[in-house]
């Protein structure tokens, strides 16, 4: 099979002393993940979360999406097509709105559970049920994000930085062990870095995480991976078991 080295140019090849891990040393030519499928899962929290019954929100309606909106305004300013530029201002700001998300959305799922428990959902069982739909979709895409931002210093430095200098994974992708498919993969879209998980990547994780309850065929590594998503798993199972099907067994 061939190895890293034979299809890099050969000003970034080195001497077989220094091992073919050497040569990532030098600039990447990876042209950066694609801006629009991270901002697209924003925006869908967003209007999710602002669509939810007026009960289940952090009042004034309209405060918490217009400070999300804020936030993301800038990320995507700074990478409006493709995550080349980063910075720690610019990682402060993305964690920063991942926490209002995925804080709101507990809040909401938490105010959902008490609408259940105090009597009400019997009088609105369908608008409730389909709030407990909206909250599941968010916590998917709020845990997608977060893995998204954290695993190896985040989107810029999974194709930006070389790889021996990223720090320690955080998730374990089949293809980190497929040599084969990420050398297929690298030599079709003439990337040289070779390959770099995506969001979409998270969001499939995120996606059977919520369903499996489990881990598929995606490993956490990291006790920050493996906490998060045990949190989600959780989440999703009570919205699944409690919410969702009490909410079933209420409609006429």
């Amino acid at each position: 099979m061939p190895g890293a080295a034979e299809w890099l140019p050969a000003s970034r090849r080195r001497c077989p002393i220094n091992g073919p891990v050497a040569i990532q040393h030098h600039h990447q030519v990876h042209p950066g993940e694609p801006r629009l499928p991270a901002a697209l899962a924003v925006l869908t929290a967003v209007a999710l979360y602002s669509l939810l019954p007026t009960r289940l929100l952090i009042e004034p309606r309209f405060v918490v999406p217009v400070l999300e909106l804020l936030l993301f305004v800038p990320l995507v300013a700074a990478n409006p097509r493709r995550m080349t530029r980063g910075n720690r201002g610019l990682r402060r700001l993305a964690i920063a709105l991942v926490l209002l998300i995925a804080a709101s959305n507990a809040v909401a799922l938490v105010l959902l559970i008490r609408q259940l428990v105090v009597g009400h959902a019997q009088e609105d069982a369908p608008t409730l049920l389909l709030a407990a739909g909206q909250v599941w979709l968010t916590n998917v895409l709020v845990f997608a994000l977060a893995y998204w931002e954290l695993d190896r210093g985040g989107p810029v430095s999974r194709t930006q930085v070389s790889r021996p200098r990223l720090p320690i994974a955080d998730f374990r992708f089949p293809q980190d062990e497929d040599h084969d498919a990420i050398y297929e993969v690298a030599k079709r879209s003439s990337q040289k870095s070779g390959w770099a998980p995506g969001f979409i990547d998270y969001l499939y994780v995120s996606v059977t995480n919520s369903s499996a309850f489990s881990p598929t065929d995606t490993m956490p590594l990291s006790p920050r991976a493996k906490i998060l998503m045990a949190v989600e798993s959780v989440s999703a199972l009570v919205l699944s078991v409690l919410v969702i099907s009490y909410g079933v067994g209420q409609l006429k």
